[in-house]
């Protein structure tokens, strides 16, 4: 079962890193139109269930400038400068 997980992640997400404990960090950006981006990210466990998932919006520059967690709880826009 994880590894059909494994794959349809690998599908969905363009990126991904092995983390420390056996688990993967994924993620995919979105370009916006004032030049920002906006980067998806799904963090799971060895078994490829989600245990983090939150979106990161960039500056033109780079910058990350705030996150908005949504799993396992949503807790809104956070700015982050």
């Amino acid at each position: 079962m994880s590894e059909l997980k494994r794959l349809q992640n690998e599908r969905e997400f363009e990126f991904w890193i092995t983390l420390s404990g056996g688990g993967r960090k994924y993620w995919f950006d979105i370009t916006g139109r004032k030049g920002g981006k906006a980067r998806y990210v799904k963090e799971t466990d060895t078994n490829e269930i989600t245990t983090a998932f939150y979106q990161e919006i960039y500056n033109a520059e780079e910058i990350l400038i705030e996150i908005h967690k949504k799993f396992p709880t949503d807790t809104g826009h956070q700015k982050i400068i």
